[in-house]
């Protein structure tokens, strides 16, 4: 089959200044990721990432990552920040991650159990998702580690759009696409010279390789 006419969406995630967003949604990157888990080095409060908000491009949407945060501060996020969508990896339940009023999708460790059962397991555990996000963090661990997974231990027959995550970077992000055809891939590390300060040939060459594969024939 042709893919020519599927686009591969681009989350790039982990900011901390407004001009990596600026020159992130330049790029051509179709939603910026700022982190509020507590253990994550790319953290920022809410207040840094509004002022990073008001660098966005139209059309790119803000998305809030959390990892069992608590109500209140995922609360103030929404309310100082407006994300488009919410980003949950810790043990959040699905009525936590609805009760927002915003769009979330919840982040699945790979190799945790919920990904050895079958995939209905996580509609039924999770039938508000908007989608999940397969990454190679271990159960309680935050992303961002640069570490790949497995990619074809991700479920077949998942109904919802899939991101896929976990040391994706220009060199190997092409045969991730090819090799599980996501909705989306979102990288952290694999664009960065240090955590949460983005290189812009690293940012570059990511997006021209997901378009690459965007354009690719399958046989």
């Amino acid at each position: 089959m042709s893919r020519t006419l599927f686009r591969t969406r681009i989350k790039f995630c982990g900011f901390t200044r407004p001009g990596d967003v600026r020159l992130a949604c330049e790029l051509g990157a179709d939603a910026i990721g700022f982190v509020f888990a507590g253990d994550s080095p790319r953290r920022i409060q809410p207040e840094e990432a509004r002022a990073m908000r008001h660098a966005l491009a139209p059309l790119v949407d803000a998305v809030a990552l959390f990892m069992d945060n608590r109500a209140d501060t995922v609360k103030e996020v929404v309310r100082y920040v407006r994300p488009s969508l919410l980003q949950f990896h810790g043990s959040e339940d699905d009525a936590f991650c609805r009760g927002f009023g915003v769009p979330y999708i919840k982040a699945i460790p790979m190799g945790s159990e919920i990904t050895r059962q079958h995939p209905a397991a996580l509609q039924t555990l999770y039938p508000g998702a908007a989608g999940f996000l397969f990454d190679s963090h271990s159960s309680g661990g935050p992303g961002g580690s640069g570490r790949t997974f497995d990619w074809r231990k991700i479920p077949s027959g998942v109904q919802k759009p899939f991101m896929l995550a976990g040391g994706l970077s220009s060199a190997n992000v092409f045969d991730a696409i090819i090799g599980t055809l996501p909705w989306a891939v979102d990288v952290s590390s694999g664009i960065e010279s240090e955590p949460g300060i983005k290189d812009g040939d690293k940012m570059r060459a990511f997006v021209e390789e997901v378009r690459r594969a965007d354009c690719h024939v399958l046989d």
